[in-house]
């Protein structure tokens, strides 16, 4: 029974040891500061649990709220939600670069927009088809409520493809005229 209870010491020690030594090698590589484990999250910040009904949820209480102003017809409405989200859609996907947080990545995200981090650059992905299909579902329900007047169409329309066009896999990483380049 000695040598058992002595056989159970000694390797309880190198059992200690061998953790605190996996503890401090699993520390030295630890981001320290960082609470993510991405290594950039916007890349994955699309795919997370409940963003895209937060989305839905957030356009709907835009519209609720322009709804509210009395001075404002139903087709202007329409029109003023389809513009503004685009307007912020095109500002938070298509201008703004880098990242928010510090990240390890030794800058690589800088000159990218969050449209180009967007999962790892994969096109196609179900978050990219979901940021494309959702400006035009939001075009076809305020053309349908404006009756497709000509000028409430015109303006839509050329709100929709100031969002589209830069989703395009021909535009990524493409500066025109240089406007965004640094």
């Amino acid at each position: 029974m000695g040598e058992d209870s002595c056989f159970l010491e000694t390797t309880g020690v190198e059992a200690n040891a061998a953790l605190r030594v996996g503890r401090a090698s699993e520390a030295s590589r630890m981001n320290v500061g960082v609470a993510h484990s991405e290594v950039n999250p916007n890349t994955r910040v699309m795919n997370s649990r409940g963003i895209w009904l937060a989305y839905i949820i957030l356009v709907g209480l835009l519209h609720v709220v322009l709804l509210s102003i009395p001075f404002f017809s139903i087709p202007v409405v329409w029109t003023l939600t389809n513009v503004i989200h685009n307007l912020a859609m095109y500002v938070f996907l298509h201008t703004v670069k880098g990242t928010p947080f510090e990240t390890p990545d030794q800058g690589k995200a800088r000159l990218l927009t969050h449209w180009e981090q967007m999962d790892y650059g994969l096109q196609f992905t179900s978050s990219r088809k979901f940021l494309n299909i959702s400006p035009i579902v939001l075009y076809i329900l305020a053309s349908f409520y404006t009756k497709y007047d000509a000028a409430h169409f015109l303006i839509n329309t050329a709100s929709l493809l100031s969002v589209l066009l830069p989703k395009l896999p021909q535009f990524h990483g493409v500066r025109l005229f240089g406007i965004n380049k640094y």
